[in-house]
This record gives structure tokens, sequence and C-alpha cells, in this order.
């Protein structure tokens, strides 16, 4: 549809289909042209996938959606004005506190206040007081409020006025929400009631800093959730128990797999059983190597900051303030940020033909992060991580090929823990470097992968790092909740600007193209992902301690030892503790052991053991070299479960 009015604009609905408007016109217009039923159940809109109160007129084409009590970011409005609900409430039963920010979450929202001493045995006041304002009804109005105006109702309030004077600068007037006596700088958008807001629980307080940024003040965060019914609470609090329950930060104590001591924030200590299923991660990791033809490679932690600056993530990984930088003998320093310029260096330090390429390292690279340390978060947030990271130098004509080969390993490799794989194709964004043919060229090499794979994915506009569009890898874990683990990207950025080239079949130099691609990512946070997805309780094949012996006496220790040294290709140990059967037993599951051999007389007698898995399945007098080959199977298969138990021998 043309647009040549420069008073009308095109909105384009979810269908595709498009209408033309004057411009000027609200959200709320939009939905009843769309029909007097839809505009009466407008709660906010969303355009251009920024999420709107529906009073917010339109002045430029836009992609415009409605959103009723049915939409799926219905929830997210409920959230924000159940802040606002907590805001006022605290106002009331503490009217000295200072309230800074208070956003809605993917889990439910937040409020950032000062001026105030809070602790948990608080809260349920605060709630009585939120159901006594929920109980009211008050209407929850827009109103537009003269900057100058807007400045002095936050004259003693510094966070309220940094806000007017950066997000909403030059803005004016500015738009506020009132709720009976309560008003608060918001944009919105907002239900039309505090009577609308369902069920809520002010779940934790912690300390947060402002902006995120720890040279700044600290706060008090509250943090809660709400939902339209009790029934979705309850449900919403029993997932979060449970996830609790699976908090790989506990788990990591309880099953003695990794420590973060203070004495190196941000950097994991992998105990020798933690380490075991590190190990065995990375041979799984170097199997799929194999198969798609990379050479492991090793590439130091430590490199002259020259090495980054031309490839432009000296300046990226700066700006964002995430290096670890320093200067010595007039030389400045840095510690590796990723492995892409030194993989880059191995390639550019010999010349190659067409006939080489495609050339691939893989490497399990140590890179350090300066990530702020209230972001740091267990295995999922660290300064310091090793990538299972690789690169292929392909020609264009092996592109796509390489991509495809890369995504059905993927593929595989998630099967094998049981995670289901979402992929997410990032395009351009704003500090892309190169010209745009070469981003379509590699966007449409991914996308055309995806495609020839029939994989469904999602598209993230905007998303790409400078150099290249990617794919990214999402894990969906047992629980529902997704993870961001590895990805794949095309690059033809970084081969140009470090001049990286072949020699091609017309004697000419061209350029590669530079494939990323990391399986899962951080080894570290890959492990909290599987930590957390098996609740602690890793398949036998990749368990840190496969089997347990159990004597039911020390009158059978040597006969446990005979056992252990038959099965001395797996994780074996044997229980000396001089405790009773039963509590070796107990401990064993608690230690999430795939596998418990119990020994005593009759065992010994007929060379046999009792198999017991984690499970509680038993089967008695099974001969040792029996279950040893049932195991070795299983390993083989990787099988999520034990199940040598059920078998009959």
């Amino acid at each position: 549809m043309s647009n040549d009015d420069s008073s009308q604009l095109v909105v384009t609905l979810p269908d595709n289909s498009q209408r033309q408007f004057a411009s000027g016109t609200t959200v709320l217009d939009v939905a009843y042209a769309i029909g007097p039923g839809l505009g009466d159940d407008t709660v906010a809109g969303l355009v251009d996938g920024e999420l709107v109160d529906k009073a917010t007129p339109l002045d430029a084409d836009a992609r415009v959606e409605i959103v009723t009590r049915d939409s799926d970011a219905y929830l997210r409005v409920l959230r924000h004005s159940t802040a606002h609900v907590f805001a006022q409430a605290l106002q009331r039963l503490h009217p000295e506190a200072r309230l800074a920010i208070g956003p809605p979450t993917d889990d439910g929202f937040y409020y950032d206040v000062a001026n105030v001493d809070l602790d948990t045995d608080d809260l349920a006041d605060i709630e009585a007081e939120m159901a006594d304002i929920v109980e009211e009804d008050l209407p929850i109005e827009r109103v537009l409020v003269d900057r100058e105006e807007a400045l002095a109702r936050y004259a003693d309030n510094p966070f309220k006025r940094e806000i007017l004077e950066q997000e909403a600068a030059g803005e004016s007037p500015v738009s506020f929400y009132e709720q009976g006596e309560f008003a608060d700088l918001c944009k919105g958008p907002h239900v039309s009631s505090t009577g609308d807001i369902g069920a809520f629980e002010l779940r934790n307080i912690s300390a947060a800093y402002w902006r995120g940024d720890e040279t700044n003040e600290t706060l008090t965060r509250v943090s809660g959730t709400a939902f339209e019914s009790e029934a979705e609470l309850r449900a919403f609090l029993d997932r979060q128990a449970e996830a609790e329950r699976r908090d790989h930060r506990r788990l990591g104590r309880e099953l003695d797999l990794f420590s973060i001591p203070e004495h190196s924030p941000g950097c994991a200590h992998f105990h020798p059983r933690g380490m075991a299923v590190r190990r065995v991660l990375e041979e799984t990791i170097r199997e799929q190597n194999a198969r798609l033809g990379y050479e492991e490679v090793w590439t130091p932690t430590l490199n002259r900051a020259e090495l980054w600056k031309p490839s432009g993530h000296y300046d990226a990984f700066r700006e964002a303030g995430e290096m670890f930088v320093w200067e010595q003998d007039g030389e400045e320093y840095g510690l590796k940020p990723m492995n892409c310029a030194n993989h880059a260096y191995l390639y550019g330090r010999t010349q190659h033909s067409y006939r080489d390429l495609p050339i691939r390292f893989a490497e399990f690279g140590e890179i350090y992060r300066n990530e702020q340390s209230g972001e740091l978060s267990g295995l999922f947030r660290l300064r310091g991580l090793t990538q299972d990271d690789g690169h292929a130098f392909v020609r264009r004509d092996q592109l796509e090929d390489e991509v495809r080969r890369v995504l059905r390993s993927i593929e595989a490799l998630y099967d094998q823990f049981g995670l289901d794989v979402l992929y997410k194709l990032e395009t351009k964004g704003d500090d892309a470097v190169g010209s745009d043919e070469v981003w379509e060229l590699a966007t449409t090499s991914l996308r055309d992968a995806l495609d020839a794979e029939g994989l469904s994915y999602d598209v993230a506009d905007g998303e790409a790092a400078f150099y290249g569009p990617k794919i990214g890898l999402d894990a969906r874990d047992a629980l529902g909740r997704e993870w961001t683990i590895g990805t794949v990207q095309v690059d033809f950025n970084i081969p140009e600007r470090l001049d990286l080239t072949y020699v091609g079949e017309d004697n000419e130099a061209h350029r590669p193209v530079m494939v990323h691609r990391a399986l899962l990512g951080s080894l570290d946070r890959f492990m909290g992902v599987l930590i957390e997805h098996c609740a602690g309780k890793f398949p036998p094949w990749l368990a840190p301690e496969q089997v347990r012996i159990l004597p039911v006496s020390d009158d059978y220790l040597d006969y446990a030892r005979r056992v252990a040294d038959e099965l001395g290709e797996f994780r074996v140990d044997v229980e000396t503790r001089e405790w009773t059967v039963g509590r070796k037993i107990r401990q064993a599951h608690d230690d999430r052991i795939p596998y418990m051999l119990v020994v005593g007389d009759r065992e010994a007698t007929s060379e046999t053991v009792s198999v017991r898995d984690w499970d509680e399945r038993e089967r008695s007098d099974v001969a040792v070299a029996a279950f040893r080959e049932e195991l070795r199977k299983e390993c083989a298969e990787k099988r999520g479960r034990p199940a040598c138990a059920e078998r009959e021998y």
C-alpha cells in the first residue's frame, strides 16, 4: 500500500494486512477501527514490538498489535501495574521511602527503593496493604505533567530526576500514572484499575546498584510476581520451588562438583567429581569435532592488546567494559575475551590453496570477561570460562554445506543430553561493520541452511554480533526454561580486516569465509544448565561416579574391591565407612549414584552382585561380567537413565 500523503500512515496488523490512518491516530483508535468489541477489550498495544499505552498516538508507519487480556503481553502489563501497587503500599507504610525504578520482568516485577530499611519480616505487612489497594479498585489513569512540575515533584528524589534528565530528556509534558493518592513517573502501559490485579506475592529482598553500576548507590530491591488467578500463581510458585531444588549452586556444593570461593570471584574451581563430568563433556565434543574435521589447537590467554584491534573486538569489549587490560613496559596487554583472533592468526601464518579448504580449528579456550560483581551468578555468569570454540575457514561455495554439517551435529549432540534445541536467526544490528552485500550473503546462507535442514526458527532482528549474523542456540530444559548455549556465525568481515587469503583455482588471492561455532558454548555454563536439567542425577554415561559398591560389612571389603577392579573401565568407588547397609544405600541415593552394587555373603560366595539403581529398582544374583557388559552398552549408547537393574541376565 502506498503512502503518498504525509498526513497519512500505514498500520500493518499481525495478519500482515494493512490499513491507512491519519497521523496521530492512537492505538485505541486502531482497535476500534478493527471492531468495537476489540476496542472495548483493549488494554495496551505493541507498536513495532514495543509495549505502549493504548492512548499512544502513531506518527509513522508501524506494525501494530492490540493487547487484550488474552494476549501474551497482558501478563507484563499486569505485573507492571502490580509493581505500582507495591510502591503505593510501601509509601503508605513508609512515607520516607524514595522510589527508583519498578519494571516488569519475565517472572514478575521488582521495585528498587532507597531511604527505607526493609527485611523479609516486612513483606507480609506490605502484601496486606497491597491487598487493600486492590480491594479499593482505584482507577489507574495516565496524566501528562509539565516538565517543570515533574522536576518539582521529585525535588528530593535523585533517581526520578535522573530519569527525567536522561530517558525523558527534552520531553514535555511527561507521562505519569495515578491511582488514588499515588502517582509515579512512568511510560506505562497499565491495567485500568487496581481491582484488575489478580494474585500476587512478594518473593524476596536483595541489594541492587542504581542502574546496575556498582559505582552507584546501593538500593533495596523488592521482587515479586503476579498472575491473573490464584491457580496460576500457585503453579508458578511450585515451579519456582522445583527450580530452587535444582539450583546448580546448591547441588554443586552438595555433590562436591565445584566451588567459587571469595578469592576467585567469578572463576570456578572444579573439584575431582565435577572435573570427571567436565572431561566427559570434553570427550563428547572431541568426538563431534573429529566427525566434522576439526583439528584441536591451544592458544594463550595472555596476549598483546594489538591482537584484537584490527578485528574490532578490542573497541567492542573495551567500550562495554568487559575486557581485562593493563599496561606493562610501554605495551598494553589483555586477557583473551574470545578465541577468534588467535585462530585467525593460526590460519594466516601460512599460505593456503583452495584445495586446502575448509580448514577447521577447535579449542577448549579459556577466556575472561570483566563482568560486574552484581551480575555474577554461579556457573551461569562468570568472569573466567572455557568455550568449546571452533572456527572453520571455507570458500563461499562451501559455506552452506559447512553450516548444515554443524547444525546436524548440534541436533545429535543435544539429543544425548535430553535437551530440546531452539534456533534463533539473529540479523544485522546498528553496530554492524562491513557492507550490506556481505551481510545479506551471510544471512541468506544461514537462513538457507536452516531451511534445508527443515529446522524451525525465530528471527531476532538487529541482535547479531557486529561482525556477522548468527544462529543462536537455546536449550529447553526439564522445567521448560530456555537457556542460550551455543552459536553458529558467518563472518565475512574478520577475514577482510585481518587480510586472510587463499590461492584460488585462478591463482589469484581470495578471501575465505569464517564460520564461528560453539556447540555447547561455555562448558561452565552448560554444566550449570545440565545440573539443573538433571537435578544432579546425571545419566550413567556422564555421572561423576557411575557405580558405588556397598559391602554389607567390612568382612566383604576385599570382595567389593575385586568387583571394583573388574569394573575398572568405569568410574567406581567402594563405600568403606562403617555404616549399616541401609545408611550406605540412603547416602548413595543422596549422592545421585546411578548404580549401587550390594555385596554380602551370598554375592561373595556366588561371585555375583545385587544391582540397585537410583529409582530403587533391584536385581539379585547378577554376574559381574554381565553387569559390566550391560553398563558398557548403556554408556556407549548414552542412555538417559539407568536400566541395568531391569535387564534379564
